[in-house]
């Protein structure tokens, strides 16, 4: 059994469906998989030189395929960057798939399902989709395009509904999630739910006195509140604003000059956030850049408690990752957005944070203010969260998950995997 993983960016690219596809292809290749990954030559936040056509890293399989490079800065652009590699990503995978090969197709970028369906069919190769967001849905969430795009996305929603139907299995990364891909006629059968992860060996608690991160940026006598990762315009940013802004003005309570914002990463709203704390001259928030993922233990030490955003009208549709990666530092969450939604519910059911409605400033503060009097309760919130990351969101347990998925449609290969079968009535979590 040989799988090929499809998707734009790779090891050693830091985007999260980079880190996500790197952890479970070399994962799999250490247990004896024959794995290849078809992607592309780029970085995702940088304009490092073309990476080598093919190479083999810790034995897997790289082939890096050409494609424009003109960046995120305008969608029409990055729309052209897509498509060739849609394009280059096709012709890859017909001369590289085999019979009875398995093709995951990632959504970096959107809708790859769609290219591969037919390919993997004349193939003889089996597909699994591997969906980290939904598209168009989430297009259509953020209105981009306005009323021109309604009827294009219908029928693009008709069509990737169609790839989805024809795969072998689809796998879902939430709960909310794959009601969803039930919600698009999706066989319950060829849905599974394996949440994304964090590799909790590498990725550990550092107390604040050992975090020399808090020393360098001068952040040892605060209580920090932190961001990490990319800051998108899926992401919450005006309650955040709203937030700072008032326990700034909140002269007359020492706690709130106690208080420290840090932001660690990047992306459109990122830079958005720092042009507003320049214009409204806030002095309390902190900028970083991305941090080397060697480094991440620190960063993410850095902070007391992490902002965890989701625009509602997203859920279902995107599960912010960085939840995790949060966990496994040990420290809790205050996530911004629906009160049901997946990472409220992570939150309810593990007692590793607080959640906050969408637009809610004011209760954002009193959380920042009810945490930094009773730091205690902070880090039990935060003892929690290591403790379900160990559990059930490790890097180690999304493999096994995955081996063991993989393995069942390999000996299935004889006929479709029942829609109905005992093994795949109901939606499955790691555990």
């Amino acid at each position: 059994m040989r799988a090929i993983f499809i998707n734009r960016f790779f090891y050693p690219d830091h985007s999260a469906t980079s880190q996500m596809l790197s952890d479970l292809a070399f994962g799999l290749a250490e247990r004896g998989l024959k794995i290849t990954v078809i992607t592309s030559r780029l970085d995702y936040a940088s304009n490092a030189p073309p990476r080598a056509r093919s190479e083999a890293i810790d034995g897997v399989d790289v082939r890096r395929i050409w494609t424009t490079r003109f960046g995120r800065s305008r969608l029409l652009l990055r729309a052209i960057d897509y498509l060739t590699f849609y394009c280059s990503a096709a012709w890859e995978l017909f001369r590289t798939a085999n019979r009875d090969d398995i093709v995951i197709a990632m959504t970096d970028p959107p809708m790859l399902s769609v290219i591969a369906a037919p390919i993997i069919k004349l193939r003889g190769a089996r597909l699994v989709t591997w969906l980290q967001d939904l598209f168009p849905e989430i297009a259509e969430a953020l209105n981009v395009g306005g009323k021109l795009t309604r009827l294009p996305f219908s029928l693009l929603r008709g069509i990737r509904n169609l790839s989805l139907r024809s795969a072998d299995m689809n796998v879902a990364i939430g709960e909310l999630m794959a009601d969803q891909l039930s919600g698009s006629c999706v066989p319950h059968g060829r849905i599974r739910v394996v949440p994304n992860w964090t590799d909790t060996d590498i990725l550990v608690p550092i107390s604040i006195e050992d975090n020399h991160f808090r020393r360098d940026w001068n952040l040892s006598n605060y209580f920090v509140i932190g961001y990490s990762g990319n800051l998108g315009r899926a992401h919450e940013m005006e309650t955040l604003l709203e937030a700072i802004e008032a326990l700034e003005a909140r002269i007359q309570d020492p706690l709130s000059h106690s208080v420290r914002w840090l932001f660690i990463g990047g992306g459109h709203t990122f830079e958005i956030m720092k042009r507003e704390v320049l214009r409204r001259g806030l002095k309390s928030v902190t900028f970083r850049p991305y941090q080397p993922r060697e480094q991440l233990s620190q960063s993410l030490s850095a902070a007391d408690v992490h902002i965890v955003t989701l625009k509602p009208e997203l859920e279902g549709l995107i599960v912010p990752s960085k939840f995790y990666g949060v966990a496994a530092a040990g420290r809790p969450s205050i996530f911004i957005g629906a009160p049901e939604g997946e990472i409220a519910r992570l939150i309810e059911r593990h007692d590793c944070g607080l959640t906050i409605a969408h637009s809610d400033s004011a209760a954002l503060v009193e959380a920042v203010l009810g945490l930094s009097r009773d730091t205690e309760l902070c880090r039990d919130m935060g003892r929690r969260a290591r403790t379900a990351c160990e559990t059930l969101y490790s890097r180690r347990g999304g493999i096994e998950a995955w081996a063991a998925l993989l393995q069942e449609i390999a000996l299935a290969k004889a006929k479709p995997i029942s829609d109905t079968s005992p093994a795949n009535a109901a939606l499955g979590t790691r555990q």
